[in-house]
């Protein structure tokens, strides 16, 4: 089997997306210790926060410009993992690592603030979600994206942003925001599993590849001219991804369902243990203040 090596480091390590997200970074950190003081009723930033933002933006690198990337051009099942990366396991981080006053900021702006109203209600923040996810993921439309360099990376920037809008209603620190009981959460992550299984279920029981991107030689050709380069890919006369893998196309397929489905399981799984924890807490805190109310009514102003 072939070295991702031939592509070069421009392709591999993709330098431009590394400063533009250097930049974002230590504008996070600016704005967020030096230039605080300029805006009224902002709250320190914490490790924890800073740590989690810093730790999205790492994933965020990892999964679109490291070599990984390149790999989910050559492997589906890689693909697979990058995308439950992108719309699962980044979101969340980044959500719990932005104070909350920078939110607050944010939705300042009317459109901003009309867009996360709208967007984010449970009922069409799945819709939304899980929709574009699977649309995604439909053959002709995956194919003919990820043969445009401008589609390609807008679906992806679209994709983290309604996966966003999905991750809201769970997770968000804002009282304001906060429309989901214990009760209503746990139907909120059912819910979001089971919209998720027919995109999966497509993918992993398809018998033969469906995606043009990874069996078609003049297809991949085309994607990965866009992804090192014309020139560079044309000097090295490739004929297809099998060169860099000794896994059969359908299992490759297959397994990128498989995979996606087992990262969701797992990452629903914690977040409903999260919810449940969160659910016994509030629920044993109202239980003993009821508890000292009823002992001694003056405890409780």
């Amino acid at each position: 089997m072939l070295s991702l090596d031939i592509f070069g480091f421009k392709a591999l390590w993709s330098p431009y997306f590394l400063v533009i997200l250097a930049v974002l970074t230590a504008g996070f950190f600016i704005l967020t210790t030096k230039f605080r003081s300029l805006f009224p009723g902002s709250e320190p930033l914490t490790k924890k926060q800073g740590l989690l933002f810093f730790v999205s933006m790492v994933l965020l690198y990892a999964i679109k410009g490291s070599p990984i990337d390149l790999l989910a051009h050559l492997m589906f099942w890689v693909h697979m993992i990058q995308m439950a990366a992108l719309v699962l396991i980044v979101p969340p981080i980044f959500i719990y690592g932005v104070p909350t006053w920078i939110w607050r900021k944010l939705f300042s702006v009317s459109v901003i603030n009309s867009l996360f109203k709208i967007f984010t209600r449970p009922l069409i923040a799945l819709i939304l979600f899980n929709g574009f996810f699977s649309f995604y993921h439909v053959p002709i439309i995956f194919d003919h994206v990820m043969q445009n360099i401008w589609l390609h990376a807008g679906y992806s920037i679209l994709l983290f942003v309604v996966a966003i809008f999905m991750w809201w209603p769970l997770i968000n620190q804002m009282p304001e925001h906060q429309n989901l009981n214990g009760l209503k959460k746990v139907g909120y992550i059912f819910a979001d599993g089971i919209l998720l299984t027919p995109a999966c279920a497509l993918i992993i029981f398809a018998d033969t590849p469906i995606y043009a991107t990874y069996s078609d030689p003049h297809v991949w050709g085309q994607v990965m001219s866009l992804c090192v380069g014309t020139a560079n890919f044309d000097s090295l006369n490739l004929s297809g991804p099998e060169l860099f893998s000794s896994m059969s196309l359908i299992h490759d397929q297959q397994l990128g369902g498989v995979l996606m489905k087992i990262i969701q399981e797992i990452i629903y799984g914690l977040m409903l243990g999260h919810v449940f924890f969160e659910w016994y807490r509030k629920d044993q805190a109202e239980t003993d203040r009821e508890l000292k109310q009823s002992l001694n009514p003056s405890l409780i102003k």
